[in-house]
């Protein structure tokens, strides 16, 4: 009996060890389904959030950036000679979160106090949500902010930013571009600076608010102000409806200066989008006008095929394909490469391209980089336009200029290559040493075809159309050019773009001035409005002013020597 008693004992102790084991397996699963509805609950919270802000407004979500994003860095922009072009400044903006607001129409009437443009339509929706935060006005003034902090608004506050500010106003807004109101760039230098890894860091949230070091520009300061003053000067005067002009050194590709009017002032960037305000220099192109002859002179001269002791006949026009070529002011007669160039001769030039031939023609306007898009660091740049198959009657309207448009910036880009010995260097609106431009330089024509522009440059400025962008002391060399614009499908002899392409100085360039007066009118006493009347005495007036400032001594007298006067 007591071995019966013990093995029905030990049978219910393994029966209830058993049923433990299953009543303990059963928890651990019903805890392991508990622990997965908990994730699956929390994702599903997540997900409908994610839904949530997917489908409401804009203002509701992409308006609340991250709190380091606020006071995200952006390094100041500084010409050649350190003195600030953009800079950060510490701003706060307005906020709202409208769970917390009482009365919302109170709110606004007492918010209008401060901020009377507010606009109330806007504001009360905003105010009136369910969301947990909105903006309400971006970058406040000191005084706006003492002032609503004074009104004591519950559910209302303020959030610390960072504001670009342009202590130069518009005097360089096309170089230097603009921020948004999130502080990114996106336009001019601006934007390039973010595309070189700011914006990479900026997304990754991995900008901090400390200054960084200054990015620096090619740009003087101070011969960009010459510039735009003189450019403003000129439409005055010549009643214009736009200009532009850009300095350029020819050993570096380095843009010292370069404006376009009318411009717009960067601390209200919305100025930028009213019209004709683009930055005409790099992003808008033209029929170039006689400058290009300067380019169809080189192109004869380095193809072997003319020299300057060569003369062609521009007694009688040229028909070609229903078109009479003809001169402006026609001399009549057998003329010399050199006259050909002094007195602008479109037959003469004409029949210099005819020379080298369609082909080579393409060619060479391609290889001094007239036909593609040109590589710099600032984002606005256009693209030329040519034909899309070049005939005869297209090279010859092109030789002289028309046929053809390219950007202002690359003629003179082009032309600093047959100044500084034929090398073609891009421009760079960044520090650069002759030596790193040398090592990206391609020699577009030889030596001596530099040496013979140098020449035509010159003699231009003493006895041709350019007279009047003559500097004493400066010898100054270039080339006029007034194109007719299209008007209504037709060239228009009374609406005209003008230019004067120059360098000085000529016995050793060192720097290319570009000058474009769109649509000049006749001063009083004057018939015409033609280059040599308007961009060429703007160039001289530039290179008057600024050519101390960019180093280049004045000469005078026969040998060079500074002249002795007594009184």
């Amino acid at each position: 009996m007591r071995i019966l008693k013990r093995i029905a004992a030990k049978a219910n102790r393994n029966d209830t060890q058993i049923a433990a084991k299953k009543g303990a397996g059963r928890q651990a699963k019903s805890r392991i389904i508990i622990t997965m509805a908990c994730f699956c609950a929390v994702y599903a919270v997540i997900g409908g959030r994610l839904v949530q802000y997917g489908i409401a407004d804009d203002q509701v979500t992409a308006s609340i950036p991250r709190g380091d994003a606020l006071l995200a860095s952006r390094p100041d922009l500084i010409d050649r000679n350190g003195e600030v072009l953009a800079t950060d400044i510490r701003t706060v903006s307005l906020y709202a979160e409208p769970r917390r607001i009482v009365d919302t129409d109170e709110a606004i009437e007492r918010l209008m106090t401060v901020l009377p443009d507010l606009d109330v339509r806007t504001t009360y929706r905003k105010l009136s949500s369910n969301s947990g935060f909105q903006w309400l006005r971006r970058q406040l003034t000191p005084k706006q902010q003492s002032e609503i902090m004074a009104l004591g608004i519950p559910g209302i506050g303020f959030r610390p930013e960072k504001r670009r500010f342009y202590p130069g106003g518009p005097t360089a807004s096309h170089i230097v571009g603009h921020v948004n109101i999130d502080n990114r760039g996106i336009a001019g230098m601006e934007k390039y600076v973010d595309s070189q890894g700011l914006s990479d860091l900026f997304e990754l949230g991995m900008t901090i608010d400390e200054e960084m070091e200054p990015f620096k520009l090619s740009m003087d300061l101070r011969v960009q102000h010459i510039v735009r003053d003189e450019l403003s000067a000129a439409m005055d005067r010549y009643r214009a409806i736009a200009a532009g002009a850009v300095i350029l050194d020819i050993h570096t590709g380095e843009v010292l200066a370069m404006s376009s009017l009318p411009d717009y002032n960067p601390n209200n960037p919305a100025q930028a989008l009213e019209k004709d305000r683009m930055n005409r220099m790099s992003a808008g192109t033209y029929e170039m006008g006689s400058t290009f002859k300067t380019f169809t002179t080189a192109m004869a001269l380095d193809s072997g095929l003319v020299d300057m002791g060569d003369s062609f006949d521009a007694s009688r026009p040229i028909r070609i394909a229903g078109h009479t070529i003809s001169d402006f002011h026609g001399k009549h007669r057998v003329l010399s490469v050199p006259e050909i160039f002094i007195y602008s001769s479109n037959i003469g030039t004409a029949k210099m391209a005819d020379v080298v031939g369609i082909e080579g023609h393409q060619e060479f306007l391609t290889r001094m980089g007239l036909l593609t898009r040109m590589q710099t660091q600032l984002p606005e740049v256009a693209m030329p336009l040519q034909p899309n198959e070049w005939k005869k009657i297209n090279s010859i309207t092109i030789s002289f200029g028309h046929g053809v448009t390219t950007t202002p910036l690359q003629t003179a880009v082009a032309a600093a290559a047959l100044m500084n010995g034929g090398k073609l260097i891009s421009p760079t609106f960044v520090p650069r040493t002759q030596e790193q431009a040398m090592a990206t330089a391609k020699q577009v024509v030889s030596a001596e075809t530099s040496a013979d522009m140098r020449e035509l440059f010159r003699l231009n400025s003493i006895d041709g159309s350019g007279r009047r962008a003559d500097v004493p002391g400066f010898r100054v060399g270039g080339k006029t050019g007034t194109a007719e614009k299209v008007v209504n499908g037709r060239y228009s002899s009374d609406v005209r773009f003008n230019a004067f392409l120059a360098a000085f100085p000529m016995d050793d360039p060192q720097y290319v001035v570009l000058v474009v007066i769109d649509e000049p009118k006749p001063e009083e006493g004057q018939y015409s409005a033609t280059a040599g009347l308007n961009a060429a005495p703007t160039v001289s007036a530039i290179i008057r002013r600024s050519a101390a400032l960019l180093g280049v001594d004045p000469k005078f007298g026969p040998d060079g020597s500074a002249l002795l006067v007594s009184y």
